[in-house]
């Protein structure tokens, strides 16, 4: 069986290389394009307010991407300030950004969300406290209303922007391989933008034999809804990926 990839270039190539060093059969298939934020001086003044953090929170590692690439020259990640992390991608990026693992928060055991990331944080104290939120143009909302009904005061900014991909030749032809042979390809999407651009790709496609894995029950839902046969929740990275074909196809069908 083959994985189709579908995160954003850097993210999807990454993650081939690691499935195929493990002897996985896996090919990178974008569907979402990364571009930097249209206001790059709010980026910039983001790093001015980092300092009063308690916490600043990164929706992705391509967030962590763009928010350290306009660091200024000469400034350090800021003694006490949290860095969050809903996924082992994006704890990677800050970890190789010089984030100190002490001040890294990321999600225990092996579900990564939005929800598993504030079970790290619920107990703290929040009142009064500033949290950043670094994101694309949007996301997140459901944490940062957590943070704000706790009386923490939440401020986003918006490090890059996410648009769809526009398939070159080799990318349509591993869409029409796979819309061919569902039976023998096995779709990893991580978001559910991803799956609308999906079904906006193909839109007379016959989803009921293809098979899916994603990490979030929200995305799960998106798959079901397009009409998937078989969708899994599970993580998505090299491991858990190369796991589950080892324990043969995702299993959840039918729809919400």
């Amino acid at each position: 069986m083959r994985l189709l990839i579908t995160r954003p270039r850097a993210q999807a190539d990454t993650l081939v290389a690691e499935l195929r060093a493990g002897g996985v059969d896996a090919a990178a298939l974008p569907l979402i394009d990364i571009a930097p934020a249209a206001d790059a001086s709010a980026v910039r003044r983001a790093w001015d307010l980092l300092p009063g953090c308690a916490l600043a929170m990164f929706v992705s590692a391509n967030a962590v991407w763009h928010f350290m690439q306009a660091r200024p020259a000469p400034a350090a990640w800021p003694a006490g300030v949290l860095a969050g992390a809903t996924g082992p991608g994006t704890a990677a990026a800050l970890r190789a950004a010089g984030v100190p693992p002490a001040l890294l928060v990321e999600p225990a055991g092996d579900v990564f969300d939005s929800e598993a990331l504030w079970q790290r944080l619920r107990d703290r104290d929040w009142a009064g406290r500033q949290v950043l939120v670094v994101r694309g143009e949007h996301g997140r909302d459901w944490l940062a209303a957590q943070f704000g009904a706790a009386g923490a005061t939440v401020q986003f900014v918006t490090a890059y922007a996410r648009r769809p991909r526009v398939l070159d030749a080799a990318a349509r032809a591993l869409l029409e391989a796979a819309l061919a042979q569902p039976r023998t390809h096995l779709w990893v999407l991580s978001s559910s933008e991803a799956v609308g651009h999906l079904a906006r790709l193909a839109p007379q496609a016959d989803w009921s034999r293809a098979a899916a894995v994603a990490p979030h029950e929200r995305i799960v839902g998106a798959l079901q809804r397009l009409g998937f046969g078989q969708v899994r929740r599970q993580a998505v990275d090299a491991a858990a990926l190369s796991a589950v074909l080892h324990e043969g196809p995702p299993i959840q069908s039918g729809t919400p």
